[in-house]
C-alpha cells in the first residue's frame, strides 16, 4: 500500500500491509483455515511431525487433523519444539484463541508467542488517553514509552494503554486489565472508554506474520490524573500537545499499532485539517467495517 501524492509521513499505513503473503502457505485446523506458515519453515515442520499422524505438511499447506479435544496439546508440543529451534521467540506462557477464518469460531488455543509463526488472527486493544481543552476538544494526548527490555519494539512510543487480547477475554476486558497494569488506572475509569474503529493489520514482522484486528478506544482523563505504570513494561509517560503527539505518530516514532490508533483518533476528532481527506482515503482499507467478533 502506498500513500497518495501530497500525503506526507504516516508510514504506519503502508507498514500495516507490508510483506509477501504469497511466500506463505495455508494453515488449517480441523478442516478450517486459521492462518498461514512461511514456506521457508515447511522443511523443519515436516521433520518435526514426520512420525505424527495428527499433522500433514505439504508444499502448499499445513494441516492439523487432531480432534477438537487434542488440538491444544498438539500445538503446544510442536510449539515447544519450534521454540527450542529459535523459531518461536519471546515465550509468554499466555494463550491466544485460534479463530476460524470467516466465522471467528474458536477452534483451539496456542501460546501467544507462536501466533505470529502460524499467522493466526489475534486481537488487540489500545486506548488513546486524551485531555480536553476548555471547549471540550482534545488538547493533549498521553504518550507512553515502551520499556527498553520489551521483547517487541523496545523504547518506541505507544498509546496510553495497549495490549493483546488473551484467550477468555474480550477487548474491553483486556483494556481494563491493561489500564491498571500499564497506567495504574482503575477498571471503573477505563470502562468509560469510547470505542473507535477496528483496524486490520496483515504484515510481515521479525516473529512471522501479524494478522490482527486492533480495537481502538478513546479514554478522556482529567487534567490532574497522572498515569503510573505497575508492571515495568512502560519506561515513562508524557502528556503532549495534540499536534506534537500526532507528529510523533506521523513520523514513525510510535509503534505501527500505536500510530494507527492515534491516526484513527485524529481522523474521528477532526484534528488533521486539510490533509484529512487524503489520509482517510489512504487508510480506508485498514478499517474493518463489521468484524465478526463484535466484542467491546
Amino acid at each position: 500500500m502506498s500513500l497518495p501524492e501530497g500525503v506526507p509521513g504516516w508510514s504506519a499505513i503502508a507498514a500495516a500491509t507490508e510483506g509477501d503473503a504469497d511466500a506463505r502457505v495455508t494453515f488449517s485446523l480441523g478442516g478450517q483455515n486459521v492462518g498461514s506458515v512461511a514456506s521457508g519453515h515447511l522443511a523443519v515442520l515436516a521433520h518435526l511431525t514426520r512420525n505424527d499422524a495428527r499433522w500433514v505438511v505439504r508444499r502448499d499447506a499445513v494441516a492439523l487433523l487432531a480432534a477438537a479435544g487434542e488440538r491444544d496439546d498438539a500445538l503446544a508440543e510442536l510449539n515447544l519444539a519450534l521454540r527450542q529451534r529459535g523459531l518461536v521467540c519471546a515465550w509468554r506462557d499466555e494463550t491466544y484463541p485460534v479463530f476460524a477464518t470467516g466465522t471467528a469460531e474458536v477452534l483451539a488455543r496456542l501460546e501467544r508467542a507462536a501466533s505470529r509463526f502460524w499467522g493466526t488472527l489475534t486481537l488487540g486493544a489500545h486506548a488513546t488517553g486524551w485531555v480536553a481543552a476548555t471547549d471540550g476538544r482534545p488538547a493533549a494526548l498521553w504518550i507512553a514509552q515502551r520499556a527498553l527490555n520489551k521483547a517487541t519494539d523496545p523504547g518506541l512510543l505507544d498509546n496510553l494503554i495497549g495490549g493483546g487480547v488473551p484467550a477468555g477475554q474480550t477487548p474491553t476486558e483486556t483494556l481494563q486489565r491493561e489500564g491498571w497494569e500499564e497506567a495504574g488506572l482503575p477498571a471503573e475509569w477505563v470502562a468509560r472508554a469510547v470505542p473507535g474503529r477496528v483496524i486490520r493489520l496483515a504484515r510481515q514482522i521479525p516473529e512471522g506474520w501479524q494478522r490482527e484486528w486492533l480495537y481502538s478506544f478513546d479514554l478522556e482523563l482529567p487534567a490532574d490524573v497522572l498515569p503510573d505504570n505497575q508492571d515495568g513494561e512502560v519506561a515513562g509517560f508524557q502528556c503532549l500537545p495534540v499536534a506534537q503527539a500526532i507528529e510523533l505518530a506521523r513520523n514513525g516514532a510510535m509503534t505501527v499499532d500505536a500510530a494507527l490508533v492515534t491516526l484513527d483518533f485524529a481522523l474521528r476528532h477532526q484534528l488533521l485539517g486539510a490533509e484529512a481527506a487524503a489520509v482517510e482515503a489512504a487508510a480506508g482499507a485498514l478499517w474493518l467495517p463489521a468484524p465478526p467478533i463484535a466484542w467491546r
